[in-house]
């Protein structure tokens, strides 16, 4: 077994990623505080060929050096709007057919490990703040729940790495991964 070199990877430029087919995945940050959140949030996008982040609310826009630092250049890649509304955005995605399910911990939550999501369906996940959680407000205007069943004395994942494993989670169940 040998570490591969970067130049090994076969990794999209810029211009190919734009070009690139998308998952049909949309990320919701809700009122995201850490700075260094928000760019591992890009970061994990990039990875996956997220096709769209909204940065809602308190939650900081690129350029920011702090935002940087984690995404790498992912800000420049991933495609992604400001919206102070995320209830806002959330209609605006149902509308359009997307069933938008809430990151969060709520009566009725479908596990992770249990949620199947349907083929030739957009989905978009909405994530909420470090301290606080989504907003109660936003979950009852989303479609439905996914909690990350945990077994620690914790109640909560830092964003970035629920985001990675929900992600992860809804490309390996959608088979589309090589």
């Amino acid at each position: 077994m040998r570490k591969l070199k970067n130049e090994e990877l076969s990794r999209k430029t810029i211009k190919d990623f734009k070009e690139s087919k998308k998952i049909p995945l949309i990320l919701i940050l809700d009122n995201i505080r850490s700075l260094n959140n928000i760019g591992s949030v890009f970061r994990t996008a990039d990875a996956f060929l997220i096709e769209k982040i909204y940065l809602c609310g308190i939650t900081a826009t690129p350029p920011h050096k702090n935002i940087h630092k984690t995404a790498l250049g992912a800000t420049e890649n991933v495609n992604w709007e400001y919206a102070e509304n995320t209830i806002e955005v959330v209609q605006k995605l149902q509308q359009n057919g997307t069933s938008v399910w809430v990151i969060e911990q709520t009566k009725g939550a479908t596990f992770l490990n249990d949620f199947q999501p349907k083929k030739n369906t957009s989905y978009a996940f909405v994530f909420g703040n470090e301290v606080h959680g989504v907003s109660q407000e936003v979950v009852d205007s989303c479609n439905q729940a996914i909690e990350i069943p945990q077994f620690g004395t914790k109640h909560s994942l830092n964003i970035s790495v629920a985001g990675g494993v929900v992600i992860w989670d809804f490309l390996s169940k959608m088979k589309l991964y090589k």
